[in-house]
């Protein structure tokens, strides 16, 4: 493929919206395909099998448009099917999981001058995602590699999804009373970071700041994804050139005007 190929990116819905803004800020140049599987959507609720068919129904589909480069903006899709889709396509697919190294990190303190070894303080982190996400093999070993020197608490929030999809993220009364309902088991003054594990989430992430205490990081993945998309297409020579205008084309398996919408809406807010 050329550098003037476009990226394709999917996500089980709306959620994957907020990685492509991310695209368009840091990467101006780069023409994006968006594809939110909204008919089918909440993929966190399916079984692994089901969001491999899935998944492997949209990458045919990105693979008929010519793309470059494929971003699974879905950390549930990533969960089940990004080893699958890897092996079947010879283009970079490139997966989201949640960003707890970044959240346990913030743990890590120099221990003085000189080449002392760095001191870690033990970190309390939450990490929001759907159900499927969090029973998946490859958060489990995620976490493997963090929970001996942190305290980790998988939170499953499913309805998160569902207000987003269904067009109620304004709806500020319902949110919270959402929020309140998964997070008010915790300590949360205790709480250093909450790690948001799902893409529809960073929606969230000014009602997160009304519900948890100054002291607690919100923590996305969305930077680190598209930092890292931009170093694969650069070692293989395929950036965008410079004067190239970028820009979005937005398709979602719900054709309704509803989605066309509110993928607008959430792409421009």
């Amino acid at each position: 493929m050329t550098s003037t190929a476009p990226i394709g990116v999917f996500d089980s819905g709306l959620g994957g919206i907020s990685v492509v803004r991310q695209i368009v800020q840091d990467m101006p140049h780069e023409r994006v395909l968006y594809f939110g599987d909204s008919a089918n959507a909440p993929y966190g609720t399916k079984t692994p099998q089901e969001v491999r068919r899935l998944s492997f129904d949209i990458m045919e589909r990105f693979m008929s448009q010519g793309v470059k480069a494929v971003v699974i903006a879905c950390n549930t899709a990533t969960s089940a099917a990004v080893n699958a889709l890897r092996d079947h396509y010879d283009i970079p697919i490139i997966g989201m999981e949640p960003a707890l190294k970044v959240a346990c990190d913030r743990g890590d303190t120099a221990a003085g001058d000189g080449p002392a070894p760095a001191r870690h303080m033990p970190q309390h982190v939450i990490v929001a995602a759907t159900p499927l996400t969090l029973r998946e093999h490859k958060f489990a070993a995620l976490m493997d590699r963090f929970k001996a020197n942190n305290m980790i608490s998988p939170q499953p929030c499913p309805d998160l999804v569902e207000i987003v999809e269904s067009g109620r993220l304004c709806d500020h009364d319902l949110v919270m009373r959402t929020l309140h309902r998964y997070f008010d088991g915790y300590d949360l003054p205790s709480i250093d970071s909450v790690v948001l594990g799902c893409t529809h989430f960073v929606f969230y992430r000014d009602y997160f700041r009304e519900l948890l205490p100054s002291t607690t990081a919100i923590i996305d993945g969305n930077r680190g994804t598209v930092r890292h998309l931009g170093m694969v297409l650069e070692s293989l020579g395929k950036l965008a050139p410079e004067e190239m205008d970028g820009g979005v084309e937005i398709a979602n398996s719900d054709s309704g005007e509803r989605i066309a919408a509110l993928s607008r809406e959430l792409l421009h807010s």
